[in-house]
């Protein structure tokens, strides 16, 4: 582990989030003379973001408790394009609207993990259509485009995926990490900004901006990127079987949330309370010590601590009562999931598949075949199983972990 001088290169590495750093030495000797202004840019692609975001949110959110600048740039102009970086295929083409809608809906996220305002360390939101939908495009190209080299751009790892499948790369798409380089030239000039951090994929995009902003206006700026996560068997963060899990509690319930950190495997709790929590690195190194049984009560602290700073402490309480209940006592619980049955019975695979607790018909039935399907405590066998919803509700699990609820 490298030796850091300054609190934010200090406290980004011994939570695990640096993974390449452009100028380490000139970075921390900066950090340690003043406020540095630091950027992560999101495409509004959708009203909320999902768990995948979550590092960079993190990472933002250790900036500013290190004494220095977030700035959330919301891409409501590239996000008209979209980000080839390691996509199989374009992206559906969205309208202004929905792009402006969804800009409004993720900023709530932002306020719960930072803090905006006027002073010198508050968080502040950009958008980067502010200057991208006032360009011209012979100016630009004559003024910016002379800066980039096709054959460069051609050798990112990003562009190479998508060339070497034979998929088509659209001239729109290409421009992007062009656009994405004049971000960072613009938000050096607009808001003192000198560095810009994000995932692994994004490396390339990044120098770009670096060596735009050194060549237009002389400034020495930094790139900062974190390890592309992965649990510990393999599945890229934010993805489960179900769907995305995503951050706002309209499109995916707190308990839910709650559970996604609670069934967290063994082997990535003390690398998630480092990362998503600000549980301090004392207490995570007691509780690295800790095995067997105990393990789980690390879990539990996971799910309440990072469903708090996302949802709130009502929310984690409220989950973390129902999981108790559910889990100890063989309670329904309040917050699981619920699917309204009015005609009084449902197949049990369908009613595996309308509560989200396996996604498809195909996977219940392996459910059922290995055991892992319960009605009420009871372990059921025979896939045909039509399941009977009078008035008092019923309790559907897969597994011993996720529950939901049928009710008449």
């Amino acid at each position: 582990m490298t030796e850091y001088r300054s609190d934010l290169l200090r406290l980004l590495d011994q939570r695990g989030y640096i993974h390449q750093v452009t100028d380490p030495t000139a970075l921390d000797a900066l950090a340690c003379e003043q406020v540095i202004p630091a950027y992560i840019g999101f495409d509004p692609t959708a009203p909320s973001l999902h768990v995948g975001s979550l590092v960079q949110i993190m990472m933002l959110r250790r900036l500013q408790q290190a004494g220095h600048k977030p700035v959330v740039l919301m891409g409501g102009g590239t996000g008209k394009i979209g980000d080839p970086s390691f996509k199989d295929e374009a992206r559906k083409l969205m309208t202004e609207e929905m792009i402006a809608a969804n800009v409004a809906s993720i900023r709530r996220i932002f306020e719960r993990f930072l803090t905006f305002g006027e002073g010198p360390t508050d968080a502040v939101m950009l958008d980067n259509a502010e200057w991208l939908d006032q360009l011209e495009y012979i100016p630009f190209l004559r003024d910016i485009g002379q800066h980039f080299s096709i054959n460069r751009m051609l050798s990112f790892d990003s562009v190479k995926l998508r060339l070497d499948r034979e998929q088509s790369l659209s001239f729109l798409e290409f421009n992007y990490m062009i656009l994405q380089g004049y971000d960072f030239l613009e938000l050096s000039r607009r808001a003192g900004v000198r560095l810009q951090m994000g995932g692994s994929d994004q490396w390339g995009n990044i120098v770009n901006g670096i060596e735009l902003t050194r060549r237009k206006d002389g400034l020495e700026v930094f790139g900062l990127t974190t390890p592309l996560l992965t649990t510990a068997d393999g599945v890229k963060m934010g993805k489960t079987v179900s769907g995305a899990v995503w951050l706002h509690e309209d499109q995916l319930p707190a308990y839910d949330y709650w559970q996604y950190w609670r069934n967290t495997d063994d082997r990535d709790v003390i690398r998630f309370l480092k990362l998503f929590t600000d549980l301090p690195l004392d207490e995570i190194a007691r509780l690295e010590t800790l095995g067997g049984a105990e393990i789980n009560e690390a879990k539990k602290l996971l799910a309440n601590l990072a469903t708090a700073i996302c949802r709130g402490e009502d929310a984690a309480r409220d989950a973390a009562e129902t999981a108790r209940r559910t889990f100890e006592e063989g309670a329904v619980g309040e917050g699981l999931p619920t699917l309204s049955v009015p005609e009084g019975r449902i197949a049990i695979v369908d009613a595996l598949v309308g509560l989200g607790l396996v996604a498809s018909k195909g996977e219940a039935r392996r459910l059922i075949k290995g055991g892992g399907a319960r009605v009420d405590g009871e372990k059921v066998s025979d896939e045909a199983l039509a399941v009977p919803v009078a008035e008092a509700p019923v309790r559907i699990s897969a597994g011993k972990k996720s529950h939901g609820v049928l009710t008449r």
